[in-house]
C-alpha cells in the first residue's frame, strides 16, 4: 500500500469532493435536508412563545435544529455510507485499491462537514429573518473550540459507526429507527439537557457528544449558566477525549473488518 502523508491527504480530499460537488448536483436533497428539520424546528418555537417561555429558550431550539442536521448527515451518511458502497458493489474496489482506508473516512468527515454546513447556514439564516434570532457570543474562542471538538466526536463516532453498521447488515435499518427519537430526547436537542436529571444527564453525555456540545454552546452564546450541565472547559475536554477515542476505534474497527473480508473472501463477518 503507497503510504505517506502527501498520500493520505490527497484520497481524503478525493474522498470529499465526491462528496461536496454531488451533494450539489442533487438539489432535492437540499430541501429535503433543510426545510424538515426547520419546520420541526418552527413547531418547537411557537410551543415556547406560546408559553411565553425567556427569549433564550428560543435560541436553544434554533441551535438544537442547527445540531440535527449534523446529527442525522453523520448517522445516515457517515454510518450508512459502507453498507451503501457494498450494496453498489464499490466496497470491493476501495478494499483492492493501493489506498489508506483511514483516509476514505477522513474524506467522508470533511465532505460531510462542509455538505451539513451549508444546511445549518440556511436554517440560521431563515430563523433569523422569520423568528428575529440572534446569537449572543459571550466566548467566541470557546465556542469556536467547543464547535470544532464537537465535530470531531460526532464525526468520529459516525467513522466508527461506519464499519459497525456495515457488519451489522440490513438489520442495522430497524436499529437507527429505533434509536432514533430516545437520541433527540436525550442529546437535549431542544432543551436543556440537565432538566433530565444530573445522573440521567450524565449517561447520556457519555456516549452522545452532542449532548455536551449543545450544553457548551448554550452556555458561551446565551449565557445560560444556570440550566448548565457542567463548565464549557470541563465539556471541551471530554469532547476531546471522546474525538480521540472514537477516531482510534474506527481505525481498529475498519482494519478487522477488512482483515476478515480478506481472510474470508467475503465483506461482512456474517450471512446476510
Amino acid at each position: 500500500m503507497i503510504t505517506g502523508v502527501r498520500y493520505f491527504l490527497k484520497v481524503a480530499l478525493a474522498r470529499a469532493y465526491v462528496r461536496i460537488i454531488g451533494a450539489q448536483r442533487e438539489l432535492s436533497w437540499i430541501i429535503g435536508d433543510t426545510l424538515l428539520p426547520f419546520l420541526s424546528v418552527a413547531a418547537y418555537v411557537y410551543v415556547y412563545r406560546a408559553m411565553n417561555a425567556p427569549p433564550e429558550y428560543t435560541g436553544f431550539v434554533i441551535l438544537g435544529g442547527i445540531v440535527v442536521t449534523f446529527w442525522m448527515h453523520m448517522l445516515w451518511s457517515m454510518g450508512m455510507q459502507f453498507f451503501w458502497e457494498k450494496e453498489m458493489g464499490n466496497m470491493a474496489l476501495y478494499l483492492m485499491a493501493p489506498l489508506s482506508r483511514p483516509a476514505l473516512l477522513l474524506g467522508m468527515a470533511i465532505g460531510g462537514i462542509f455538505m451539513t454546513s451549508t444546511r445549518a447556514i440556511m436554517i440560521y439564516v431563515a430563523s433569523r429573518f422569520l423568528f428575529g434570532i440572534q446569537f449572543n457570543i459571550t466566548e467566541p474562542m470557546m465556542a469556536l473550540a467547543v464547535s470544532l471538538a464537537t465535530l470531531l466526536a460526532l464525526y468520529g463516532l459516525g467513522m466508527m459507526l461506519s464499519s459497525l453498521f456495515f457488519i451489522a447488515g440490513r438489520g442495522i435499518f430497524y436499529g437507527m429507527q429505533v434509536m432514533m427519537e430516545p437520541v433527540f430526547f436525550l442529546g437535549g436537542f431542544y432543551f436543556p439537557v440537565k432538566q433530565l436529571g444530573m445522573m440521567v444527564a450524565t449517561a447520556a453525555a457519555a456516549i452522545i457528544p452532542v449532548s455536551l456540545g449543545l450544553d457548551a454552546l448554550r452556555q458561551t452564546m446565551f449565557g445560560a449558566y444556570d440550566s448548565a450541565l457542567f463548565t464549557p472547559k470541563t465539556e471541551l475536554i471530554a469532547l476531546l477525549v471522546m474525538g480521540v477515542v472514537f477516531v482510534y476505534s474506527s481505525i481498529v474497527i475498519l482494519h478487522k473488518m477488512e482483515a476478515v473480508g480478506r481472510r474470508e473472501g467475503k465483506l461482512f463477518l456474517k450471512n446476510q
